[in-house]
């Protein structure tokens, strides 16, 4: 049973995932947060560090003061002293001002350093003396500058290798480690790859328009949970976006995973497979050929898009009830209430006819409203040259016009909910 306080944690950062590793992980947070000591991250690239320090600041006596984020391995290292610890004018070369560094803008605040590791030898020792006493020095500038500042560091980087190698300062190391925080990779975490895997799934057919999400077999969970995942949490990612793309709608096996590289109880870092010149794996799969049906079934299914525009409107203009969209329970149900914490609204599935769906935005019908509540409001025919999303973009219009712009009655009429009427009026650039 996961702690309230980490379920409310959970919650509030989108965190899906009941491994003991990631909970404990997240209490240390928690409770190192109403303190001042140094804490070091460490954990594979792609385990989702990043949310750890945004979690201890939240949770400080610190959270209404500054948070700043700073990738040290994307700072070269001609101008890290300066972006840093900043630099008094004409320090060097382009210096045509005074700069306060990160340590003087996040002063009372917290400052997260990701891929500390990467951080020259020189920088690594500016950034003790911080650690030690407080003061840091401006480049160009003999004076010294106190700031209070919560260090949050971050790193992929094997320390104590890099210590040996002479890399990373030890002394360094034993300052930014007052707490140690382990992030576990996603291979060690079970079914939360599992749970991780509908998420991104959902998220993505929202995201595109996609009526139904991609869905795992039996089978198909336990090749996710054996995979090795070297990429975690950003690695599978990348394949439901191309899986939920390419499969729309599907339910997914082993052999399906397999076709992306997905293999039970195997993971290489790179697992797209070389081609040759004539546009074939080492396989022999020919993947020129592959495509190019893709590209021919993307047409026909357009055509057939077309000719479920026609049906819809001619079914709706023949009835005299309005068009219902079904309701989300069902889909909500994939992933259990607890761990289900989507980043974005999803939008429900359309009505089901006997042609096969495609990726197209749904269209919204309005409703007539009776007459006690609102005025009638004309409904646009469909014209052989008019798009389906112009169409959609003017009901919109018509029904804001006629509800005098409230959002609610018009979303009320339209038969949407509010959020995706702001949403589509965001889409199509409303006034």
């Amino acid at each position: 049973m996961i702690p309230e306080h980490i379920q409310d944690i959970k919650t509030r950062y989108g965190i899906v995932g009941r491994d003991e590793k990631l909970i404990l992980a997240l209490d240390t947070a928690i409770q190192v947060a109403k303190t001042d000591l140094s804490v070091l991250i460490q954990g594979e690239s792609g385990v989702g560090k990043e949310i750890i320090p945004r979690v201890i600041h939240d949770c400080s006596l610190r959270k209404n003061k500054r948070y700043i984020a700073i990738n040290c391995g994307s700072i070269p290292e001609g101008t890290i002293d300066s972006e840093l610890f900043g630099h008094e004018k004409g320090s060097y070369t382009g210096a045509i001002g005074e700069r306060d560094g990160y340590f003087g803008a996040a002063d009372g605040g917290t400052l997260f350093l990701d891929e500390v590791g990467e951080l020259p030898m020189t920088t690594q020792a500016r950034l003790l003396r911080v650690l030690e006493t407080g003061e840091y020095i401006r480049v160009g500038s003999d004076t010294p500058r106190r700031t209070n500042v919560r260090i949050v560091a971050a790193t992929n980087v094997d320390i104590p290798q890099a210590i040996k190698e002479g890399r990373f300062r030890e002394d360094l190391y034993y300052r930014l480690c007052s707490i140690n925080i382990l992030m576990p990779p996603l291979r060690d975490r079970g079914y939360d790859a599992v749970l991780l895997f509908k998420l991104f799934a959902m998220n993505t057919a929202n995201k595109y328009h996609i009526l139904e999400p991609v869905r795992l077999s039996e089978d198909g969970e336990q090749t996710v949970m054996a995979y090795k995942w070297p990429g975690n949490v950003r690695q599978l990612k990348n394949v439901v976006e191309q899986i939920s793309i390419l499969e729309q709608g599907a339910q997914i096996n082993s052999e399906v995973l397999a076709r992306y590289g997905i293999i039970a109880g195997q993971g290489e870092k790179y697992a797209i497979q070389p081609t040759n010149r004539h546009g074939k794996d080492e396989s022999g799969r020919d993947w020129a050929n592959e495509i190019s049906w893709l590209a021919s079934a993307v047409m026909k299914l357009r055509a057939e898009v077309d000719e479920l525009k026609s049906i819809i409107l001619s079914d709706h203009k023949s009835s005299s009830a309005p068009l219902q969209l079904q309701d989300l329970s069902t889909l909500e149900q994939t992933i259990e209430p607890e761990e289900y914490i989507p980043a974005t609204p999803i939008v429900p599935p359309a009505p089901k006819v006997n042609i096969q769906p495609s990726s197209s935005p749904e269209v919204i019908v309005p409703p007539i409203p009776s007459s006690h509540e609102y005025d009638e409001i004309e409904i646009l025919k469909e014209e052989s040259n008019l798009n389906i999303v112009d169409q959609e973009k003017q009901n919109i219009i018509r029904a804001l016009h006629q509800c005098k712009n409230s959002k609610r009655m018009a979303a009320k009429m339209l038969g949407i909910s509010e959020r995706t009427l702001y949403r589509r009026i965001k889409d199509y650039d409303i006034e």
